[in-house]
């Protein structure tokens, strides 16, 4: 099994302390802290991960 490729989030910069990093696998989004890589994951179903982004950004889904 190969490691995830994480991405930052396009709402994260460099210069804050509240960074977000996600990688998908199949039938799996992972979601960490990019200041701790090492540290907890959490992961979602991709069903669940899409609802959680559209109630953030704040759409009816």
């Amino acid at each position: 099994m190969t490691e995830p490729t994480w991405f930052k989030s396009s709402h994260s910069s460099n210069e804050g302390a509240q960074c977000v990093e996600v990688a998908k696998t199949p039938g799996t989004v992972h979601v960490r802290d990019s200041k701790d890589k090492t540290g907890p994951q959490l992961t979602f179903d991709p069903a669940a991960w899409k609802a959680f982004v559209n109630f953030a950004a704040g759409y009816d889904i």
